[in-house]
């Protein structure tokens, strides 16, 4: 059977300092450990190749902040990874540099993900980053100066201290760079951390604010001409041909119920109705590897129903109708009658498709679970 994974996710953990809201797998420093862990890497993809594609659609480094890492080490792990249609790095805007920028566009990088969150300093300083508005600025630049045609921004709102007048003055700095995509996310601040603890009166403030703010997001970003093409998702539909496509091709796969292989520390994989996590404890990563076995997984079940669940829950974030066939079995049909009657959700019986309407987007979460209940 010829191999089907078409996306291919690498984790690069290492990070400058943690941002006190972040919950992903991490490593402070650690520089003398980057080049052993790009080893450990392209060891595992030796054992897990198989399971690929002869030829990728994506490829995303993510972190951690991928463009933290030596960049010797990084440029050894890009030159070795296989051809992929869109190649994508997450970037931290202090880390790059002219020569950063240069390096990632001759090893086929054709993406990039720059961590903004906000151009407010004292959001930034809220959020424990480092990057001032201006290191934003330069960064993007010094990517389009090398020849990079596919940035995105991340930004962040619902941050203590944040006005909606602040997240208004964020989009507008965004707009005027003019990225080509853009994810806009709600803070979300894991309970028990020192985030929580330090702002957790101000995080629930923000909390009511919340359907406000994203409002406010979607409103300023499609009358700029961007489409709303996923919940938290927008890129650009001005193309003078017509025919770029500048979603995130590799997010996409995810929503869409693709298989992909996770490459890294903490790395998620879904394969042939398979799922795993490797371990998230470093040191045990890198030795598994130095001895060429596969690291530690935990396994998750995957029944029918699960992965026809994910995939109503994740279908119906995009803009486009989803094709129910088998997935009808775990909709609902009581609630979408409800909820077609309310102007939630759009049904076509005779193509089989469901869709969310722009209020029911809005709702977004509280609509899927009701059609899951």
């Amino acid at each position: 059977m010829t191999p089907g994974a078409r996306h291919l996710y690498i984790h690069l953990p290492f990070c400058a300092h943690r941002c006190g809201y972040c919950d992903f797998v991490t490593a402070v420093g650690r520089r003398a450990q980057h080049a052993g862990y790009v080893d450990a890497l392209l060891a595992e993809l030796e054992l897990e190749r198989s399971v690929l594609a002869p030829r990728l659609e994506t490829v995303f480094l993510g972190g951690g902040t991928p463009t933290f890492t030596q960049p010797r080490a990084l440029q050894r792990l890009l030159s070795s990874l296989p051809a992929a249609d869109e190649v994508t790095v997450e970037a931290n805007p202090e880390t790059v540099t002219q020569e950063l920028a240069r390096m990632l566009r001759a090893q086929g990088v054709n993406r990039i993900s720059l961590g903004v969150q906000s151009f407010r300093p004292h959001l930034l300083g809220v959020l424990d980053r480092v990057v001032q508005p201006d290191t934003v600025r330069r960064a993007f630049y010094h990517f389009r100066d090398a020849g990079f045609d596919n940035i995105s921004f991340d930004l962040i709102y619902g941050i203590p201290g944040q006005a909606a007048s602040d997240l208004d003055a964020d989009l507008a700095d965004a707009l005027e760079l003019g990225p080509e995509h853009l994810s806009c996310y709600e803070l979300e601040a894991k309970p028990g951390t020192r985030f929580t603890h330090a702002h957790g009166d101000e995080l629930e403030r923000q909390a009511e604010a919340m359907e406000s703010y994203f409002e406010l997001v979607v409103e300023r970003l499609t009358a700029a001409g961007y489409r709303w093409y996923e919940t938290a998702n927008f890129c650009r539909t001005s193309e003078p041909s017509g025919r770029r496509d500048l979603r995130s091709r590799h997010n996409l796969a995810y929503w869409l119920g693709r298989d992909y292989l996770g490459l890294g520390v903490g790395a998620v994989s879904t394969i042939a109705g398979r799922r795993w996590r490797n371990t998230p404890r470093l040191a045990a990563y890198m030795q598994a590897l130095e001895r060429e076995t596969a690291p530690v997984r935990e396994l998750e079940p995957l029944t029918r129903e699960v992965r026809h669940r994910e995939r109503v829950m994740l279908g119906l974030r995009l803009d486009e109708p989803l094709l129910l066939g088998e997935l009808a079995e775990v909709v609902d049909q009581r609630a979408v009658s409800r909820l077609e009657r309310l102007g939630l959700v759009l049904r076509d019986a005779d193509r089989q498709t469901l869709a969310l309407t722009p209020r029911g987007r809005f709702l977004g979460g509280g609509v899927t679970a009701d059609l899951l209940a």
